[in-house]
């Protein structure tokens, strides 16, 4: 369609439209009209131009033609959707903004205003959805991280988003613990409605241990320790008593390779985290549980070491946790620098196969692995692993509630980060 139409080209309408000169690029679009009746990036130009003035009429009318013209393009319909709801048509509008984003599922502005006309038609629910995914595809792609990265014009959305899905979510997630505080009282549940405010950012946190740094949920009130004393664990010594049964079904379960799994997922993010000492670093696990789902075939093979783990006050959350597994780092494996998800959670190292130069280091302080010797500790802070031998490696993981947590805090939170999860999960899914 390029070339001279009547006294304006395309890429004329166009330059000028890229320039910010807006009268003289409608006019020119105008112009271009006038040859070509159904130009959808003129109609939709002047429609917006309309819509830009308060005339919503004139502006429905240009942006229907151009979803008539582009009926695949997205940004038609996201346009007209606008245009509808200052027109008062609120449910043309709602037709039009889902199908803007069954069109383009990436475009996050039309979420966003597809969030906020969802409110007015009082589903909040699917509001609150569309807010969540409008932003979090934003953030993904370096936007609305601030006001510097969020344009001006779009800047009270975002807020009213963010706000939206903070009081919803915290309001259901708080309903959730009603039968628990009934029983055992408000009071109970302090620490564990402070952490859902700090959670939604209502919150500052307030690390006793500046080397702390929780990357998904942070609880108040914990003692903040790279290492936990082994003292605050009355099951340690009758668990270890239990190391040489362990490690017998252990060697007799490493025969079969095809019983391990990758603890990284994906080559890309074995990259991100491994490296090798002049070997190809490999970091597999015979799981117990995996994201909280028991694997029957190795509780079968291992008896003594199922009986052991269910002595243990594994930190049993649906689909999330725990992880248990025999962990094993082949020679030269280095497991870089990361941090975990919540100080709720405490991790368990029993050494079964250690060879020297083999360490793990919590908050910059080192601990070499003992066999036999349980290590227990916050994964909050920055920790490493790592296997400089020639030999491999291997020591049984486990996820532990941390034992300062009361039997009702316990509960509270399963349910919590349960909830959470499958929130992010329905998130995920919308469409």
């Amino acid at each position: 369609m390029a070339g001279i139409i009547g006294d304006v080209s395309e890429s004329e309408a166009q330059a000028l439209l890229r320039q910010g000169r807006l009268p003289e690029a409608e006019a020119a679009f105008a112009r271009l009209l006038e040859q070509m009746p159904e130009h959808p990036e003129a109609l939709t130009v002047l429609g917006l131009a309309a819509l830009a003035r308060g005339q919503a009429s004139r502006a429905t009318e240009f942006l229907r033609r151009a979803v008539a013209a582009a009926p695949d393009d997205a940004a038609p319909h996201h346009h007209l959707a606008r245009a509808e709801d200052a027109s008062g048509n609120g449910e043309a509008a709602l037709t039009q903004h889902a199908t803007a984003v069954r069109l383009r599922p990436d475009f996050f502005v039309a979420r966003l205003y597809w969030a906020e006309a969802l409110e007015r038609a009082g589903a909040l629910d699917a509001a609150v959805l569309q807010s969540v995914r409008s932003v979090k595809d934003a953030q993904s792609a370096g936007r609305w991280l601030n006001a510097d990265s969020t344009p001006p014009a779009l800047r009270p959305l975002v807020e009213r988003a963010i706000l939206r899905v903070t009081a919803h979510q915290s309001a259901a997630f708080a309903r959730s613990f009603e039968p628990l505080r009934k029983t055992y009282g408000a009071e109970s549940l302090g620490r564990v409605a402070q952490t859902l405010r700090i959670y939604f950012h209502q919150e500052q946190a307030v690390y006793p241990d500046p080397r702390q740094r929780p990357n998904f949920l942070y609880m108040p009130g914990l003692p903040a320790s790279p290492y936990l004393p082994r003292a605050r664990f009355t099951w340690i010594e009758q668990f270890e008593a239990q190391t040489a049964a362990i490690r017998a079904e252990l060697e007799a379960l490493l025969p079969n390779p095809a019983a391990a799994e990758r603890v990284f997922t994906s080559t890309e993010l074995e990259r991100e985290n491994l490296r090798g000492n002049g070997t190809e670093p490999t970091w597999t696990g015979y799981y117990f549980f995996r994201h909280g789902v028991r694997r029957e075939a190795n509780c079968a093979q291992c008896p003594e070491t199922t009986r052991a783990l269910e002595g243990l006050p594994l930190a049993h959350v649906r689909a999330h946790g725990p992880e248990v597994l025999f962990s094993v780092f082949t020679p030269g494996t280095h497991l870089l620098p990361h941090r975990g998800v919540t100080n709720v959670r405490v991790v368990g190292h029993l050494p079964l196969i250690v060879p020297e130069e083999c360490a793990l280091r919590v908050g910059g302080e080192v601990h070499a692995w003992t066999e036999g010797r349980t290590v227990l500790f916050d994964d909050t802070y920055e920790h490493e692993a790592w296997n400089l031998s020639a030999k491999v490696r291997i020591v049984l993981i486990f996820d532990l509630w941390h034992p300062d947590l009361s039997p009702v805090e316990i509960a509270a939170l399963s349910d919590l980060i349960a909830n959470i999860g499958d929130f992010r999960e329905t998130v995920d899914r919308t469409a």
